[in-house]
């Protein structure tokens, strides 16, 4: 039987997140979203790492749940963690997304990156050095453990960006590179994008939702059919057998077009090669998004993409479907009433019959059918500002 994970989540303690990011209200949240393993995230952060210490019990081997949790939601161990580097002459920043097999061993890793770093000051914590070094270190502590390259398009942060990251995973990695199995899409990219970069056809593609807050959880996933178990999990990736990924419509990603956020300006990148990669209005260098990084790395036509879905979050479904805001108490009062229904978001989006959401709501089954069918119109986010998916319904 298979199940969605979202690996990639954060904890209070990390910068710019939900203060009320606590283990029960993200078991709470999967059970609403219908995810089964959910990452713990952050375990490196002293004070996290004790909650877990003190709240989880395996419930499965390298599985945890909290006591009075939903019975079929686990906790699996994440982290991700920024390394900051100089390499090749540049300044290098890249994202990294953990997962450990144990307590015993993130016990370990916390030991032996904690003799170098400063673990307490952030839940993802900023480390000096390569990936290379911090992926051989891990390693070395437990060949079991997972290290997955994070959102690896995004300008910033991240292995393959344009302001900081690398041309390839060989260029990262060095002699590790064998052991990186898996990377993750990130909400600007789709596996289509992936698929065009020969050298990454030999990882994984994983998608997760980088939830700061317990809400945002599954705005992308991975669904697996393997053994409820860390290792289970780990030989899916490893040998490359996940079901399908949930992907965000990748325009709707804040890093999608490349662009000025100060200056209001959002191109593709034909747009920005005739311009030679200087903003129109301001004359500064543009951020260059994910979509031209993916052309300008891609070495081979998209073939036979891994499986994926797009899906845009239900929240957003009601929030065009009742003309308020996502937030507003109209929307938030109608998602519970359909959960308690239709069952878990994902089963509403992805599997319950057109007709049982109309006999809810006959414009709520016309809007999903339309996002089944990725019928909707497109408005690329870019420069940290997010997109805009509409469905493509009669009546929007």
């Amino acid at each position: 039987m298979g199940f969605f994970a979202d690996f990639h989540i954060h904890s209070r303690y990390s910068r710019g997140t939900s203060p009320g990011l606590e283990f029960p209200e993200l078991a709470r949240w999967a059970a609403i979203k219908g995810i089964g393993v959910v990452g713990s995230g952050d375990f490196t952060h002293p004070l996290w790492f004790r909650d877990m210490r003190s709240s989880f019990h395996e419930t499965a081997p390298g599985l945890y749940a909290l006591e009075k949790s939903h019975p079929a939601m686990h906790f699996i161990l994440s982290a991700e963690i920024s390394l900051i580097f100089k390499q090749g002459g540049r300044v290098r920043k890249v994202h990294l997304l953990l997962l450990a097999p144990s307590l015993a061993v993130v016990e370990k890793i916390n030991a032996a990156l904690g003799r170098r770093f400063n673990l307490s000051a952030d839940g993802r914590p900023i480390l000096g050095a390569s990936a290379r070094e911090v992926s051989a270190e891990i390693l070395a502590i437990d060949d079991r453990a997972l290290v997955i390259p994070a959102h690896i398009w995004t300008p910033w942060f991240s292995l393959l960006g344009s302001r900081s990251g690398f041309d390839s995973l060989e260029e990262c990695f060095a002699e590790v590179t064998p052991f990186i199995h898996a990377v993750e899409t990130g909400l600007s990219a789709d596996p289509p994008m992936l698929a065009r970069v020969a050298a990454l056809q030999r990882c994984a593609f994983l998608s997760n939702s980088d939830a700061h807050s317990a809400a945002n959880l599954g705005r992308e996933a991975t669904e697996f059919a393997c053994a409820l178990s860390y290792e289970g999990i780990a030989r899916a990736i490893r040998e490359n057998t996940i079901v399908r990924t949930i992907e965000f419509f990748p325009e709707q990603g804040k890093y999608h077009h490349d662009g000025h956020r100060l200056c209001g300006v959002s191109l593709a990148p034909a747009q920005t090669r005739e311009l030679g990669g200087t903003c129109p209005v301001c004359g500064k260098p543009l951020t260059l998004g994910v979509l031209y990084r993916a052309e300008e790395l891609a070495d081979r036509e998209a073939e036979s993409p891994v499986p994926f879905t797009y899906q845009v979050p239900l929240k957003q479904v009601l929030s065009q479907v009742l003309r308020c805001g996502e937030n507003s108490q109209k929307v938030s009062r109608r998602y519970f009433s359909l959960i308690e229904r239709l069952g878990p978001e994902f089963t509403i989006l992805q599997a319950a019959p057109i007709a049982a959401i109309a006999a809810e709501d006959e414009k709520l089954a016309a809007a999903i059918q339309a996002m089944r069918e990725n019928r909707v119109r497109r408005l690329p986010g870019y420069d940290g500002v997010y997109g805009r998916i509409t469905l493509a319904t009669s009546d929007a």
